[in-house]
């Protein structure tokens, strides 16, 4: 990658995480010790008891100061501490010291505040927006400052919008001294699981991990550029899963996978769009999936591993509809080019079980955290033993052993790392606690069964349509947690299970990763392969599309919540095991559709059955309630369909020439 693209993708990470001060000599020490201090604060509160309030209080401190310190006030001061900055870290450490030594008068104020609780409290307010605007960007802040005016003044807005409309003395309290509003759920997550996994992640990165991650998968799809799809597929769901971050999985793949892609026949805009497919993976892959699975968890009140194995078969769905748009990638690639025009002589240097001998290790704390959990132990000490363990197993190689120096350099990391996250988990705060005190979620609910009719169908896209348009503007996280409280509801008061709810929403919200303005694995993508950006964007949806229809199983048909491992009635494990083969030949019919091409290309006609089929397979609840039961066993007419097609392409296929005096 040359320096013009590095510092093109850098630009892009940064969109994500924000522009960093690089700080050297004494402010640098300071900024490390300070990172390190948060860091061993939460380790600590990990495993010993450290009240609520204190551990919530003390983690947005760190945060607004951190913030402050290594995140700009705009891109011209960066490497610069300005006294601006000083002002602002100075007044988050009174904020949280007010905070914390109010105790539990301070908490017995709520209903009567006194004035200078009011004024720290919009000081707070105040304090949070800033700091997730220098992070994250405006969006998060505006969109804050629009709930606050809706919770102020809904009195003067017309029905079914309008409620009484709250003064400060109401307000303030609520968002920034109770456990609803600025230090609600979403901060609780950031605190207690988030920042622990982003350590985890960092320290996986220092013991090279990740770089061994894509070596592997090279590896074991036989180092040859045929096989790049392919690596990028697997290195993305062994890369995910340890770094939880889309843009970052696109980067490092990208950076390896682009010049195979290359040589093999991608386009820059098909390749982008890949890579960026790959990335969104991140996010969905168990162990530790995005920071939006942490809150799925506390919002149901369930433990963590219960949220991974939800996750387990949509995830495997998932990287299965990538493995078919992989292949057919490839036949198509190859029916272009012929055979022949493609030199697929080994690229690896070594071979996949000499690598798995030689850095087996880097597996193990990965299967520790689900083992734990297996065994009971909570998510906060089973992340906290796999970080002891991936460091004790770092000594393995020297190259990457975390001596004192580098540990307390990548502990420091962890903590930076999270504080993006954790601004805008504040700042979603702010938001949530103004929907929860107007009551807007309930309305919203009612106003969308009302607008869809009370079809659940109906309702469930309009569901998708809005966590969509909101993860236009807002992060993963964000995107989340907005709609957790305001759409979930809707499709809740339809009898659709809370968790099924819940996994639709985050699977939509993931989709924020790949949507203009904020489609920054896709952008990242087209910056390595030097194609359009919005072009990037289109190809990525293209190869998640297949996937991401899938969500719709789990809320409208009653048999679908078995993908999520949950068995209502008397389903078992058969029943399980039919929803994941039609699920699966269903994404299959879906792939070729998208791509055009199955035994060999398709005509358009032919794509629009090929869809149609494949709907068939995935969907049958959904076919039989529109069509009000007019077709009978609509998976087996979908079955049948595809067969049919793919039998039609096999007798049209091109054959080889008979050999010469045959």
């Amino acid at each position: 990658m040359d320096a013009a693209t590095a510092a093109r993708v850098e630009q892009l990470i940064e969109a994500e995480e924000g522009a960093m001060n690089r700080f050297h000599g004494l402010l640098g020490k300071v900024a490390v010790g300070i990172a390190l201090l948060m860091s061993l604060f939460h380790l600590y509160a990990a495993w010993s008891i450290v009240p609520t309030t204190t551990l919530r209080f003390a983690h947005v401190g760190f945060t607004l100061v951190l913030g402050f310190l290594l995140f700009p006030a705009a891109r011209r001061f960066r490497d610069r501490f300005m006294p601006w900055d000083w002002a602002l870290v100075a007044a988050g450490i009174y904020v949280t010291w007010y905070l914390i030594s109010g105790g539990d008068d301070l908490q017995d104020r709520i209903i009567f505040p006194e004035p200078m609780d009011l004024a720290v409290g919009w000081l707070l307010l105040a304090l949070v927006m800033e700091v997730t605007r220098r992070c994250t960007g405006w969006i998060m802040p505006v969109v804050a400052i629009c709930f606050l005016l809706y919770a102020s003044f809904g009195n003067l807005l017309p029905p079914p919008w309008q409620h009484r409309g709250y003064d400060a003395e109401r307000l303030i309290p609520h968002l920034a001294i109770t456990l609803e509003g600025v230090f609600g759920t979403a901060v609780d997550v950031s605190a207690t699981l988030i920042i622990l996994f982003t350590i985890y992640g960092a320290i996986l990165g220092a013991t090279g991990a990740g770089k061994f991650f894509v070596d592997f998968s090279f590896a074991a799809t036989g180092g040859k550029p045929s096989s790049a799809g392919r690596t990028v597929v697997l290195s993305a769901f062994l890369l995910g899963g340890p770094s939880g971050s889309g843009v970052a999985t696109t980067v490092t793949i990208g950076t390896v996978a682009w010049p195979m892609m290359r040589k093999v026949g991608y386009t820059p805009h098909d390749a982008g769009g890949l890579l960026a497919a790959g990335g969104l993976g991140a996010i969905i892959s168990p162990p530790i999936m995005g920071a939006a699975a942490f809150l799925i968890a506390e919002y149901l009140k369930i433990s963590y591993l219960d949220v991974l194995v939800m996750a387990l078969i949509p995830t495997v769905l998932y990287y299965a509809a990538l493995i078919f748009m992989v292949e057919l990638d490839q036949r198509r690639i190859r029916a272009a080019r012929g055979d022949a025009a493609l030199d697929d002589a080994p690229l690896a240097t070594e071979r996949a079980g000499a690598m798995f001998r030689r850095g087996w290790y880097h597996f193990t704390s990965l299967v520790a955290i689900i083992g734990f959990m297996a065994l009971g132990y909570s998510a906060t000490l089973s992340v906290l033993y796999a970080m002891g363990l991936a460091v004790a197993l770092s000594f393995l190689d020297r190259e990457t052993a975390l001596t004192p120096l580098r540990l307390v350099r990548t502990l420091a990391n962890g903590s930076e790392q999270a504080i993006g996250i954790a601004a805008t988990c504040a700042c979603a705060g702010i938001i949530v606690g103004c929907i929860t005190l107007t009551g807007l979620g309930l309305k919203f609910s009612d106003i969308a069964i009302q607008a869809a009719g009370g079809s659940l169908i109906v309702t469930a896209l309009y569901t998708a349509l809005i966590v969509w348009i909101v993860g236009l503007a807002v992060p993963v996280t964000a995107s989340y947690i907005i709609c957790a409280v305001v759409a979930a509801p809707a499709l809740i008061k339809l009898g659709v299970p809370d968790y099924a709810a819940h996994m639709f929403v985050f699977y939509y919200a993931v989709l924020s990763e790949v949507s203009p303005p904020t489609a920054l694995s896709p952008f990242a993508a087209a910056a390595i392969t030097g194609a359009g950006p919005y072009r990037t964007t289109l190809m990525a949806w293209k190869y998640t599309l297949p996937a991401f229809v899938l969500p719709f199983v789990f809320v409208t048909d009653p048999q679908g919540v078995g993908l999520l491992l949950n068995f209502v009635g008397d389903m078992t494990w058969v029943d399980v095991a039919w929803q994941v083969v039609l699920a699966t030949l269903g994404l299959a019919a879906l792939a070729a559709a998208c791509q055009g091409f199955a035994i060999r290309v398709m005509p358009v006609w032919e794509r629009w059955l090929m869809g149609l089929a494949g709907l068939l397979m995935v969907f049958p609840a959904i076919v039989e309630a529109v069509a009000r039961d007019s077709i009978p066993a609509p998976h087996w007419v979908g079955l049948g369909l595809g067969a049919l097609l793919l039998a039609a392409q096999w007798a049209r296929r091109v054959r080889p020439p008979a050999p010469a005096g045959g």
